[in-house]
């Protein structure tokens, strides 16, 4: 029997897109469901010093707080890291459950696996990986 003081984890990067959004929203749920704590990780440039820092993570924590109910504030946790997006969603999401992330529309394609972001965290995901568009699929959103 393996014994872990680590909690239960769910990871989400979000970057304000609708995309990130419905990743956000999704990534509510499961850690909902799987009673796991909830980390939101946003990768900024202005990331890189402590004021840009704080007026990033004041910006998260808003878009957060109109999106998540009241009762699940107190389990999620707000990230602002510098770093390449991929490399900071990997780390994050090392010994976590699940990782969230909105799906690329950077491509003229606009599949969701287009972008820059979104095919490198699929072959590089520690852990199960779940790619979500803006647009409500089958009745469920996200």
């Amino acid at each position: 029997m393996r014994l872990t003081t680590d909690p239960r984890r769910v990871v989400v990067g979000v970057d304000g897109s609708p995309n990130s959004y419905a990743a956000l929203a999704r990534a509510a749920r499961e850690a909902e469901r799987r009673r796991a704590r909830l980390e939101v990780y946003l990768a900024s440039p202005a990331a890189a010093n402590p004021v840009g820092r704080f007026a990033a993570w004041l910006r998260l924590r808003g878009s957060v707080a109109e999106r998540l109910p009241a009762a699940q504030h107190v389990t999620t946790r707000l990230h602002v890291v510098s770093g390449d997006p991929v490399t900071v969603l990997v780390e994050a999401a090392r010994n976590a459950e699940l990782l969230v992330v909105g799906a690329g529309s950077c491509s003229g394609s606009g599949g969701p696996l287009s972008g820059a972001v979104v095919p490198r965290l699929v072959s590089g995901a520690p852990c199960e990986i779940v790619i979500c568009s803006g647009r409500a699929v089958s009745g469920d959103r996200g």
